[in-house]
């Protein structure tokens, strides 16, 4: 069946705070066609967020942040402190690259020199609408360090400047389990002499 459909019956929000929870019912059409029974789901939206990677091409520098996450608390992760990149939500009537110029200055006080997207991806789709656009910026690291973040936000952020090899042993170790990270990472290895011979030239 090409024809692929969905018919939601009933939408209930169940709770509208930082995050809003809403159940669906709804039904499906099949791959062997016909629709299936009525299903109900719970999806946590909270709109779309950017994530940038800051590479330097220069140096061959990475930048990583870290910061403490209740979720990986309550996943009983120790210490619940992550490696990550730079994050943050699109607020609306805000473009993406506008986001990741925000986030950058906020998180990592540092500005991007360019910007080259990577990918557009869905974060956890069975439960969550959220969607991230993952970008790497050039950035200067000879004068990024420090602790971070909007004050108003509670955000207490360190930044890391380490070298891409240094980098990608962390991700190797697997102390690096910050998805958005990860495919960054992944990324820049699979790209980086491209993206050294474009920045540098």
């Amino acid at each position: 069946m090409t024809d692929k459909k969905v018919e939601i019956l009933e939408k209930i929000t169940c709770h509208a705070g930082f995050f809003t929870l809403n159940r669906y019912k709804l039904r499906h059409s099949l791959f062997s066609g016909g629709w299936s029974n009525e299903l109900l789901r719970e999806v946590l939206e909270r709109g779309h967020a950017v994530a940038v990677l800051p590479y330097d091409p220069v140096t061959d520098n990475v930048v990583l942040i870290e910061q403490f996450r209740p979720g990986a608390m309550v996943a009983e992760h120790n210490p619940p402190w992550l490696f990550e990149i730079v994050a943050g939500i699109i607020e609306p009537n805000e473009q993406p690259e506008q986001v990741a110029d925000r986030e950058m200055q906020e998180e990592a006080g540092c500005e991007i020199l360019d910007l080259k997207p990577i990918y557009h991806f869905f974060v956890s789709p069975g439960a969550v609408s959220e969607t991230t656009q993952l970008y790497c910026a050039k950035v200067d690291t000879s004068n990024i360090s420090g602790l971070h973040g909007v004050e108003a936000e509670d955000e207490d952020i360190k930044v890391h400047v380490m070298s891409y090899q240094q980098a990608m042993q962390m991700l190797n170790e697997g102390q690096i389990m910050y998805a958005p990270a990860i495919m960054a990472l992944q990324w820049l290895a699979l790209n980086r002499d491209a993206v050294r011979q474009d920045w540098n030239s």
